[in-house]
């Protein structure tokens, strides 16, 4: 067990809060191991991450297919990934440009994928990030949901998220699903894993705050964010938005990790059989 699993969640919003107002860039932090935009650096986790979606999707054997990553974090190697499965482009879309530049993972992986019989472009050619975005047909989209707004309807083949969703703001969470749906090709799919708890433990911590002070931008903007959304109204949410959820995997916690009575309302009246839901991949068509 890490020491951070140790430290008390009352503690990690603290400090996680006081870091949060120092000006310093996401990169210091990073370091410093208190804030982590995803693994996606390693090359070994970025491919057992990209195999699980392009394998749901059943996209092995396609070619001149267009994908779409919701959430790329800290690296843009699945774009490369995407090359070598057959994608002429690809869209990484994230909320800020929080992804490295450094061509020394995608090195690494490419020499990763043609041991494994795949055909990645050769970026050791590439100098600079720009002639790695050339090679590998990728488009970094920095802003969002005005990202996702400019990307022309029924254009993508392939859309996936992991571990995203749940990071989403509440007030945009289905207006991003309504967007993933116009720019969803028909006969396209998607493939979103995403897990329902909080980011300080995997608990049900964060369902202790009203939505009031949850939402606030103080609280919000402080690293630690989940939209709470449960597991029944998320399907509710991809019913609105257009798609038809198929479920791939679901994982349950055995037992509620906090009493009700420590949560807020209206998470307290909520089913007991949605707050033990932890885990969802699902297909959306």
């Amino acid at each position: 067990m890490s020491v951070k699993q140790h430290i008390p969640w009352q503690v990690r919003i603290a400090v996680k809060l006081v870091l949060a107002r120092l000006p310093l860039d996401y990169e210091v932090f990073k370091k410093a191991g208190f804030f982590n935009l995803g693994e996606m650096e390693s090359p070994d986790y970025a491919l057992a991450v990209c195999r699980q979606h392009f394998g749901a999707a059943n996209l092995c054997g396609r070619t001149d297919f267009t994908a779409l990553e919701l959430g790329p974090g800290d690296s843009l190697v699945s774009a490369l990934i995407a090359r070598a499965y057959g994608a002429r482009r690809t869209y990484l879309v994230d909320v800020g440009p929080f992804a490295s530049k450094n061509l020394g993972p995608y090195r690494t992986l490419a020499g990763r994928l043609r041991e494994l019989g795949l055909r990645p472009p050769d970026v050791e050619v590439c100098s600079t990030f720009a002639d790695l975005q050339a090679a590998c047909g990728m488009q970094y989209l920095t802003e969002g949901l005005v990202s996702l707004r400019s990307i022309p309807t029924g254009s993508v083949d392939f859309v996936w998220s992991h571990a995203v969703l749940a990071h989403v703001r509440l007030e945009e969470l289905l207006p991003t699903l309504v967007e993933l749906r116009r720019i969803q090709r028909p006969g396209g799919v998607g493939s979103h894993y995403t897990g329902f708890g909080d980011v300080l433990g995997g608990g049900l911590n964060d369902l202790r705050f009203s939505e009031r002070v949850w939402e606030s931008p103080f609280m919000a903007n402080s690293g630690f964010y989940t939209n709470r959304v449960q597991y029944q109204e998320l399907m509710r949410f991809f019913e609105i938005a257009g798609f038809g959820p198929e479920i791939i995997r679901l994982s349950r916690r055995t037992t509620l990790p906090i009493p009700r009575r420590k949560m807020s309302a209206p998470f307290a009246e909520l089913p007991e059989e949605d707050l033990r839901v932890c885990g969802l991949q699902v297909l959306l068509r």
